[in-house]
């Protein structure tokens, strides 16, 4: 039953299509409700087909008619007006003709068109039709409110991401953190017979007076000047993190626990107190090697030549101790300038051994997955093994590089004078030595100042043979600078390169 909230009416419903949203209501006996019959009313059905409704009064009905035609009407029901007595709507529907039907004095109430089909059968049936609700603005909230829940959940999501993985980089940083810590706690247990002194940060704090007079820095640590006594002064090393499982700590502290040597410089103590890795060495107060190299053309500040040899023949048998007198051979794979420390009487220690590694004396050739060293002081045979197997002699190409910058006081690469083009340094000296030229170079008027830069170049050049194998070894190196007299050329190792 469809029930009309505006009246009691209350009709049969027949039959309902939700596709053209249409309700077949069945005979009805009463007063129809007019809002049927309006479109612009509040009510939520209208009529629907193509008809026109007359308003009769009742005497207007021919009886003799009305059961004949009763079928041509779609509603003929007495109603009650306004002051005006009892009254008969009636709808005629498009296929009867006015003419034809048993009405008299009945005025047209109003006309009712629809392109709709319209459903029609002879008991004359009523086709009500419902409007279509406009829900765009219900779908464009729902939808927002849906956007709004998958955006929700995805930063939800994001956010549970994120913290899943800080939580888990953390725990991973940890443990591998108490792994490395444990790892070189077993390898200090292990080197304790060699007694190196352990401090706390905290003793490193108080040692360096709070890190206050810095010495220097490097691609390993910063190195801070500190006290350990009114006498006793020592330079601390501290170390950084770019290497995390402590391998350039353990490389440096296993190596300077075998190192007993006028010409290696001295580890006083040592600091693994959680993160915070540290090396405490004997203070030098002259500094580095490299601090003296840039005078050599400056008359003022040149500390002699009988000095830069008494440095050179330190720092090779410095090098030949490492290489030769401890129990297993040690590579330094880092000598330069700057790791090369002088102590008040100018004795040259050479420093700085986180690249070092270890080989058996008999073993000719060590394996490296990644190169090793400065740039200007690697070894050809590093980059390629064309060249050679890496070895002790890669140390000896460094030497070479090192005393070439001692003779030259300058880098490796310079920008000659009188020319715009760069001039590989050891090429130049090289050229001017088998040219029996000037080195042209900060040289007094005593020959044996002469002699010895003659002998630095010539004992460089031959430590920087392209080949290992072309090379000589440390001892004999030591042997080249103890020698008087004039030293043989090596062969021009430029030749095929210097195109």
């Amino acid at each position: 039953m469809l029930e009309i909230p505006s009246s009691s009416a209350k009709f049969p419903v027949d039959g309902i299509n939700y596709k053209s949203h249409a309700i077949s209501v069945g005979a009805y006996v009463g007063c129809l409700p007019r809002e049927l019959f309006y479109s612009n009313s509040s009510y939520p059905f209208e009529f629907l087909g193509n008809a026109t409704l007359l308003s009769c009064p009742p005497s207007t009905v021919r009886d003799e008619y009305s059961s004949n035609y009763n079928y041509l009407l779609a509603r003929l029901s007495p109603c009650h007006g306004n002051n005006s007595g009892n009254h008969f709507y009636a709808v005629l529907r498009d296929h009867c003709f006015i003419d034809e039907m048993p009405l008299v004095s009945c005025i047209k109430v109003h006309d009712y068109t629809s392109d709709l089909a319209y459903i029609h059968d002879d008991m004359g049936e009523l086709l009500l039709h419902w409007s279509i609700p406009s829900c765009e603005h219900c779908k464009g909230r729902n939808l927002r409110r849906t956007n709004l829940k998958i955006l929700g959940i995805s930063a939800l999501c994001l956010v549970l991401i994120a913290m899943g993985t800080t939580i888990c980089y953390v725990y991973n940083s940890n443990k591998k953190e108490k792994e490395n810590q444990l790892r070189i706690e077993r390898f200090l247990d292990e080197y304790r017979a060699m007694k190196p002194s352990r401090y706390s940060y905290a003793d490193i704090k108080r040692i360096t007076s709070q890190f206050k007079e810095k010495l220097g820095q490097g691609a390993y640590g910063t190195v801070f000047k500190g006290k350990l006594s009114s006498e006793l002064l020592v330079a601390v090393k501290m170390l950084n993190n770019s290497n995390e499982n402590g391998e350039d700590f353990i490389n440096e502290v296993g190596t300077m626990c075998q190192i007993h040597h006028v010409n290696v410089v001295r580890l006083v103590g040592i600091c693994a107190d959680g993160f915070i890795h540290a090396l405490v060495y004997e203070y030098l107060p002259n500094g580095s090697l490299q601090n003296f190299l840039s005078s050599a053309d400056n008359k003022n500040s040149f500390i002699g030549w009988d000095k830069l040899q008494d440095i050179a023949l330190g720092i090779a048998k410095g090098i030949e101790y490492l290489h030769q007198g401890c129990d297993q051979r040690i590579l330094h794979f880092d000598i330069k300038p700057q790791n090369v420390l002088l102590d008040q009487d100018f004795t040259p220690k050479v420093s700085d051994f986180g690249l070092a590694k270890f080989c058996a004396k008999d073993q000719s050739a060590i394996s490296m997955t990644t190169a090793r060293g400065t740039m200007g002081y690697i070894a050809p045979e590093i980059f390629s093994r064309n060249f050679g197997n890496v070895s002790y002699k890669s140390d000896v190409y460094s030497f070479g590089i090192l005393l070439l910058e001692m003779v030259g006081g300058r880098k490796n690469f310079k920008v000659m004078e009188d020319s715009t083009s760069q001039v590989y340094f050891p090429e130049w000296i090289y050229n001017l030595l088998e040219q029996g030229n000037d080195l042209r170079i900060h040289i007094g008027d005593d020959e044996a100042d002469v002699t010895i830069a003659r002998k630095l170049a010539i004992v460089g050049l031959w430590c920087i043979q392209w080949h290992p194998t072309d090379r000589p070894s440390m001892k004999v190196v030591v042997q080249m600078l103890e020698r008087e007299g004039n030293l043989a050329m090596p062969p021009n190792p430029f030749a095929s390169t210097s195109s």
